[in-house]
């Protein structure tokens, strides 16, 4: 089997269509055997868990068959046996759908990953061990209850419950400094729906996007499926190169730059406050947005976090975007966007097309846990202990590379940003063992050799920590 001129623009795609070409055109007859994903990942030289995933999706299909204890086998009824040329047309409706990107097939594969249990990288997730489950359940009820009695689990306003939206501009405004009103916040669910309601926001006729040169591919992707052109600027040691960007502002119209100051994702450097008077400047004299995701602002280990854009002079055009998914957990799906009436105005009415509103019940338990301190009680626990991980794992890369690797201890997030570049030498490098620790090279599509990893402590208890490293050490070896 090759892959080289299989239609498709993913190594998944190729596959997936390879197999199923084979099957219909008969070359794998029904009731034959296919080879195990292992072996067939390394006859192909591709990764196991695309194999696994295409596998799973032509079974889901009802291409493939799974036996257990005996292997995979094309199925011996196929879908599409027995129906006759203008039938399979019928259900054939690949000729009226719109192609994903590349880009975007791979996240989704990655999401599969995580549905189906296969572990994903963890690059500086939370630790979903350290929720309050009882107080979780106990709000759950009791807002359950008073909404039903007060029948008031109707439709609502689609920027979210208002009671959530005062608690989180009265965090912005006391935390943050934000000069921030209820009627200035949007509720969404998680960044990622925050980022593409910008990206929907933002006409792609009045010019690019700016990002960072290794940024949150989520984020471009969700700028490139609106028809926007994505520009790169380069980073150094302080994070955004401001002279850079200036460069790109001289040489192209820009709409906007998506950015991500507290800690740089994936890098976790913190953006300096000269640089960030500089860029909220450069906004205001070329009128240009600046989407700020704030995605972990809650967690600061050394001092008080440098106040985010949002806060500071020049702040007009700031679209400030947070979540609630690193205080708890991913699967609640709360964040927000602080920004002017009119963009909010202009985020429900996106919102009213895509989902109406958001989980009413969630908006007020989360407000109800804000109100009661529980929330700020739950994140000065929970930061201590994450402090606790980063310092141990920092420890751990001592103990183990001893000076083969460098790093700069982050002053805050879930993850440390490792240089590698002794170890790897210049060698072809294009995976790792494990879940904990994600290349260079994922964050950027430039084709070039791995220098640094993120390595994610936020998720791991110590133990886990140093399995993790010794792992890592003799993947490097």
């Amino acid at each position: 089997m090759w892959l080289e001129d299989s239609p498709g623009k993913t190594l998944h795609s190729k596959l997936l269509n390879t197999l199923t070409a084979d099957i219909t055109e008969g070359r794998l007859p029904p009731g034959s055997m296919l080879p195990g994903s292992r072996s067939l990942a390394e006859q192909l030289g591709v990764n196991r868990k695309t194999v696994q995933q295409v596998y799973e999706e032509l079974e889901a299909q009802g291409w493939l068959v799974t036996r257990q204890r005996s292997g995979t086998f094309v199925s011996e009824t196929l879908p599409e046996q027995g129906l006759s040329t203008s039938d399979r047309q019928l259900v054939n409706s690949s000729d009226r759908t719109r192609s994903a990107s590349e880009l975007v097939e791979i996240l989704y594969q990655d999401a599969l990953c995580s549905y189906n249990a296969i572990p994903v990288t963890n690059d500086g997730t939370p630790d979903s061990r350290l929720i309050p489950y009882e107080l979780l359940a106990r709000t759950y009820r009791r807002v359950c209850i008073d909404l039903s009695r007060n029948s008031r689990l109707g439709y609502g306003d689609p920027k979210g419950s208002v009671e959530l939206r005062q608690s989180v501009a009265k965090m912005l405004s006391g935390d943050r400094f934000m000069n921030c009103s209820a009627e200035q916040v949007c509720i969404v669910r998680g960044s990622q729906m925050g980022i593409y309601l910008a990206s929907r926001i933002l006409d792609p006729r009045k010019g690019a996007i700016v990002m960072e040169d290794l940024c949150y591919l989520p984020a471009r992707a969700a700028f490139e499926s609106n028809g926007f052109k994505v520009l790169k600027c380069r980073l150094d040691e302080q994070g955004l190169d401001i002279d850079h960007l200036r460069e790109l502002l001289a040489e192209h119209t820009v709409a906007a730059i998506y950015v991500t100051p507290h800690h740089q994702y994936p890098t976790t450097v913190c953006l300096p406050m000269d640089r960030r008077l500089a860029l909220l400047e450069l906004s205001k004299a070329h009128r240009f947005a600046v989407l700020e995701d704030d995605y972990d602002h809650e967690f600061h280990y050394e001092t008080n976090p440098i106040p985010p854009l949002a806060s500071l002079p020049n702040a007009e055009n700031v679209v400030h975007i947070g979540s609630m998914s690193k205080v708890f957990a991913p699967g609640l799906r709360l964040g927000y966007i602080a920004a002017d009436t009119r963009f909010i105005e202009r985020a429900a009415q996106e919102i009213i097309l895509i989902d109406r509103q958001g989980n009413a019940v969630t908006e007020l338990v989360l407000s109800s846990l804000m109100e009661s301190g529980e929330v700020r009680r739950h994140i000065r626990k929970t930061r201590k202990e994450y402090e606790a991980r980063r310092n141990f794992a920092a420890q751990e890369f001592v103990r183990v590379f001893g000076d083969q690797v460098s790093f700069t201890l982050p002053t805050g997030g879930m993850a440390i940003w490792v240089d590698i570049s002794k170890l790897v030498q210049g060698r072809k490098l294009e995976s790792l063992p494990g879940k904990d620790s994600t290349l260079s090279s994922v964050y950027t599509d430039d084709q070039v050799v791995p220098t640094h990893l993120r390595f994610g402590f936020g998720a791991l208890s110590k133990t886990e920590i140093t399995q993790s490293v010794e792992q890592l050490a003799e993947a490097l070896a």
